[in-house]
């Protein structure tokens, strides 16, 4: 009984996992399908930033906490937008999806 209420338990919280590459979706537009765009000419390729600084960025652009709430770029505004909807397990799972695309 104990086995059968732990599978049921470990079930139930992967269908509730977050999901990375649904979520990217969104940020596909500027940073690219495989997060590969360079947008503007100004932010970095997101597969070149180390995952714990990208994960670190999310999680500051959500605070308003870059530079006054201005970005890294004077992008604030709109990452701040971006990432308001997003609890932290969906900031670590689009992370951990851009750490696997190339």
């Amino acid at each position: 009984m104990k086995k059968i209420v732990l599978l049921v338990a470990l079930a139930c919280v992967g269908a509730f996992a977050a999901d990375g590459a649904a979520i990217y979706k969104k940020c596909a537009v500027c940073h690219g399908q495989k997060a590969e765009k360079k947008y503007l000419n100004k932010v970095p390729v997101l597969t070149e930033i180390d995952p714990a600084q990208r994960l670190a960025d999310m999680k500051a652009y959500k605070a308003g906490a870059i530079n006054g709430g201005k970005g890294k770029i004077n992008m604030g505004a709109i990452m701040k937008g971006q990432m308001a909807t997003l609890s932290d397990a969906d900031m670590a799972a689009v992370n951990d999806y851009i750490s696997t695309l190339k």
